[in-house]
């Protein structure tokens, strides 16, 4: 996704070599017209199938509005698997263990077994592949259930570390619509790309 890739170019903030923040326009505030041209194109790679997609499924909570806008455009719903067990939450649940290297903790998410089942025709959608932990969290759930997955959608992938392997190695289909190969501050590579990108633009709209 060529607009995808601008912007992370204009304002995307790379802290780091493996730490960027979208919070413009992707994860804090929401450019709705660009998460919904999202949901569009996973749609479309996905979509096309032998078999209907009947659910979406994302990870509380910067991926909930990529599954909502994936879903829209399927037409199907979506369900997000929550973080932290609530009381409100008393029916049977799938579980399964995630470690954050981002928050530094251990967490276990839980999707109910009232919407999940064996019926069911999953496609995962996230807004980061990274270390890929919460993915394969999900992927375990989308086995317990029983149901079928269709594959894995991510916004934003780093290729250079090991999320990607870790589904694949799984037998998961991955597709990321931004696949960034290294960066550093001031400036970003996509995989695609066999020469250098010009620096991208760090300002307070990356923040």
């Amino acid at each position: 996704m060529q607009v995808l890739k601008e912007r992370i170019r204009q304002e995307g903030l790379i802290l780091s070599d493996t730490v960027m923040k979208v919070d413009s326009f992707l994860n804090h505030q929401v450019d709705t017209e660009l998460a919904l041209a999202i949901g569009k194109e996973f749609s479309r790679v996905f979509g096309a199938g032998d078999q209907p997609i009947t659910k979406v499924l994302t990870i509380e909570a910067s991926g909930i509005q990529f599954a909502m806008a994936t879903a829209i455009a399927l037409g199907v719903p979506f369900i997000y698997a929550k973080k932290k067990k609530v009381i409100t939450l008393a029916e049977s649940v799938y579980t399964a263990p995630v470690h954050s290297f981002t928050r530094g903790e251990h967490y276990q998410i839980s999707v109910s077994q009232k919407y999940l089942g064996a019926e069911d025709h999953v496609l995962i959608v996230d807004d980061f592949l990274a270390t890929g932990a919460a993915l394969v969290g999900l992927v375990d759930i989308v086995q317990e259930s029983g149901a079928s997955l269709a594959g894995v959608g991510c916004v934003i992938e780093k290729s250079f570390q090991e999320g990607r392997g870790l589904l694949e190695d799984k037998g998961v289909s991955v597709h990321s619509l931004a696949r960034i190969s290294s960066m550093s501050p001031g400036e970003v590579h996509f995989i695609e790309d066999n020469h250098y990108i010009q620096p991208i633009k760090e300002s307070a709209a990356g923040c």
